[in-house]
């Protein structure tokens, strides 16, 4: 199995962390970014308390993170996305890119999708930095679950959609860590548009049926 350095950015939060256990889990390198490196290294112990004693698992600030590691994880709200990116623009340049983000709203009608300039967050991020490999990834996971000690996630799908190979690659094999299996080529970066917002339809379903809906997609042989 091949391993990666990762960083976490937005490590901190429900989602990022849920992520950096499982990947941790696996065997994978982890740096937890934060624009607080207290609050990065606090999370990084969290994690590797729960791991164990081969867990490597450390924080620092989002800079220092994404600097440090071979492919970066977006997993931030989207409130400030651009400008976070745009802060980051030189440590993502050239690397692998994964994004995570989901633009969502909410009002007293219940969540719903954002209208994007660029279509979707995965796309902003291409847009502030085009040289970036990007995929975007693990959208519709449950942050309790990813958390949760349940071996694997194995009755959900992540689907994966990107124009860089190598970047769908590395998040398809990142999928390992977290269902068992390796995650479903959704087709071009454009497609974020529709994969972003779904997740306010999971959510939706969550508060009517009170449950941790996911994806699971039928009429694949899945391995």
């Amino acid at each position: 199995m091949t391993t990666y350095k990762i960083a976490l950015i937005g490590g901190t939060g429900p989602q990022g962390k849920g992520l950096a256990y499982r990947f941790a889990k696996a065997g994978h390198a982890i740096i937890i970014g934060s624009r607080s490196s207290e609050r990065a290294h606090q999370a990084a112990i969290d994690i590797a308390s729960r791991v164990g004693d081969a867990a490597q698992v450390s924080g620092a600030d989002n800079a220092t993170a994404a600097e440090s590691a071979d492919v970066v994880l977006l997993a931030v709200p989207y409130d400030g996305h651009a400008v976070l990116v745009e802060s980051l623009r030189a440590q993502l340049a050239g690397k692998v890119v994964i994004s995570c983000v989901n633009p969502l709203g909410f009002d007293k009608r219940g969540p719903y999708g954002l209208d994007l300039a660029d279509g979707s967050a995965a796309e902003e991020v291409q847009r502030i930095v085009p040289d970036a490999k990007l995929a975007g990834a693990f959208h519709h996971l449950s942050a309790v679950n990813l958390w949760s000690e349940t071996e694997l996630l194995d009755h959900e799908d992540v689907l994966v959609c990107g124009d860089d190979d190598e970047a769908k690659t590395v998040a398809i094999n990142l999928t390992r860590a977290i269902t068992g299996r390796d995650g479903i080529d959704a087709g071009a970066l454009r497609l974020a548009r529709q994969l972003e917002p779904l997740t306010a339809v999971l959510i939706s379903i969550n508060k009517r049926y009170k449950v941790r809906s996911g994806i699971r997609i039928a009429g694949l042989e899945h391995e």
